[in-house]
């Protein structure tokens, strides 16, 4: 029988990976306390099949790593020992050389490095001291080297199936595109006379239906469980709180919540920034804790929730909260709110976000240089998302993130500036109005009276350098992000559309306020607008400072 040693070794790496996962959150829960003896059952039968799998692939440094795991994993099981902290230390020191050499197995069958045989040294050395019996490397507990892979037991159905991501995009795309064709499909309908028109809509619209149906399944398909990768933060506050002489845990909450695998991609990052601030800027020493009357062990709640068509992440912390003083002390000092103060918490508290702003006294390996939050917004408003922070003093700080569910195809309202037409997300419009005869026709910007309110605004024609003014009445779309309001001044109101994203060319790449294009029905090209960035570049500008 042929035997395909790149596809059993690629479905080996996978689920191998998913199995040292599994074993690092095992053991981060036996040293909480938060799990019982059944945990090192788990963490066992993971080592165990390692052994097995590694075996039949002729890996053999692989595993005889997994071995010497198993051994020490055997001990304690056969003792019933106390999972002390140390023993634990070396369980995890055990699973991240596990890692390295999982990487390194497609390239060929790794060779331990002398880190490794270090690690495996004091693993046998834990093994001897625990008990009399000597780790024979050729045991017979070993399976036989024609031992096959674990698979499913038999009888039980395989229900799930592995695939490349670049094949569902393709799927992702080819449905876009679909979308599309209808579009223009439904326009040239419309434009046909008599019975035939009305049959013909009937039978469009039923396609329609169908179609929607698909595009549905299509993006479920796409959606995984964010519990897995808000669960790997585990082992990283674990770490950085240890490093930092702090105690801090994690709850996480909303496991089951699921969101694109691309989204999810980009949003490790911004939340392993989020974690990184909390220990290093929230969560108080031991001591300082215990004066406040807190726990001494740090508290970083972590919680996913679907809110309409969007997920809403939140890392919440116990600690210090911000100070706000030195944060507005700080802004001053870098040119910031020379006049006046800012009008609310939410306000002072984007300037967090900029980049190479920082309170931190000193550089350290976690904070100091002003990235983090630089890093955690370019990763959301590169979603078309949102990020806010609210904070109490001693009461902690709490960072939201508010992501759609999906990249690639969005709910848009389209408009008309000059002549061409532009996509505006529809996350972010807030409602449609006139502009007076009395503001003009010509100018970048100004401000509109909205039932009492002061409104500023800019001419998306004259933004996007189509100066020529407009010949009959205009239309503000009001938009907001975050706390900020403002309008945005075009010539004609086209109405909702499903808009599919596709990535700018290189030449637009850079351009600011463009978040990315789409086909209209027409067969032309419509630029989507980047809400949040349009409206930044208003506030650089000043035009926040008329109005205030």
């Amino acid at each position: 029988m042929d035997f395909d040693r790149d596809a059993v070794l690629t479905s080996f790496v996978a689920e191998t990976q998913e199995g040292l996962d599994l074993m690092e959150q095992s053991l981060l829960a036996m040293e909480s306390r938060s799990g019982g003896p059944e945990l090192l059952d788990d963490i066992f039968r993971v080592a165990h099949t390692l052994k097995g799998n590694a075996t039949s692939l002729e890996l053999d440094d692989l595993k005889s790593f997994a071995h010497a795991v198993e051994d020490l994993l055997d001990v304690l099981r056969e003792q019933n020992a106390e999972m002390t902290a140390d023993i634990i230390s070396l369980l995890l020191k055990a699973v991240d050389e596990l890692r390295a050499l999982l990487s390194a197995t497609p390239a060929g069958s790794p060779k331990l490095t002398p880190q490794q045989l270090k690690v495996r040294k004091q693993i046998g050395n834990e093994v001897a001291a625990r008990s009399q019996r000597v780790m024979e490397p050729n045991s017979k507990a070993e399976q036989p080297a024609n031992a096959t892979p674990a698979t499913t037991a038999p009888g039980i159905a395989n229900r799930t199936l592995r695939t490349d991501i670049d094949k569902l995009d393709r799927i992702l795309n080819l449905t876009g595109e679909i979308v599309i064709a209808q579009g223009r499909l439904r326009r040239m309908i419309e434009k046909a006379d008599g019975e035939l028109r009305r049959d013909l809509l009937e039978l469009q619209g039923e396609t329609e239906r169908l179609f929607r149906e698909l595009q549905d399944e299509v993006m479920r398909v796409r959606l995984v469980p964010i519990g897995a990768m808000l669960r790997q933060n585990l082992r990283t506050v674990r770490d950085l709180a240890n490093s930092h002489s702090k105690l801090a845990r994690v709850e996480v909450t909303g496991e089951d919540v699921e969101v694109d695998t691309t989204i999810l991609e980009h949003l490790k990052d911004a939340v392993l920034h989020m974690i990184r601030n909390a220990i290093d800027h929230g969560i108080e020493p031991p001591p300082i804790r215990k004066k406040k009357g807190k726990n001494p062990c740090g508290l970083i709640k972590i919680s996913a929730a679907h809110v309409g068509g969007y997920v809403v992440v939140t890392l919440q912390d116990d600690g210090a909260g911000l100070d706000r003083p030195k944060i507005l002390q700080k802004a001053k000092q870098l040119g910031f709110y020379l006049n006046a103060n800012p009008a609310s918490d939410a306000e002072l508290y984007q300037i967090l976000f900029r980049p190479g702003f920082s309170t931190a006294e000193s550089v350290t390996e976690l904070s100091g240089r002003g990235v983090g939050l630089d890093v955690v917004k370019r990763n959301v408003e590169a979603l078309h998302g949102s990020v806010e922070i609210a904070s109490e003093v001693d009461g902690g700080t709490t960072v939201t993130i508010r992501l759609p569910l999906t990249l690639a195809i969005i709910d848009g309202f389209s408009v008309q500036a000059g002549s061409n037409t532009f996509v505006l997300p529809q996350q972010y419009v807030v409602e449609c109005t006139e502009l007076p005869s009395s503001n003009g026709k010509s100018g970048n910007s100004g401000v509109l009276n909205l039932r009492g309110t002061a409104l500023p605004y800019i001419r998306l024609r004259e933004v996007f350098g189509q100066c020529s003014a407009s010949t009959g009445r205009e239309n503000v779309v009001v938009v907001k992000v975050g706390d900020f309001q403002a309008g945005i001044a075009v010539d004609h109101l086209l109405g909702g559309m499903q808009a599919v994203i596709k990535p700018l060319g290189k030449v637009l790449c850079g351009v600011s306020g463009i978040a990315g294009s789409t086909i209209l029905g027409d067969g032309k090209v419509g630029l989507i607008i980047d809400v949040p960035g349009l409206l930044q570049g208003m506030v650089q500008s000043g035009l926040q400072g008329q109005i205030s």
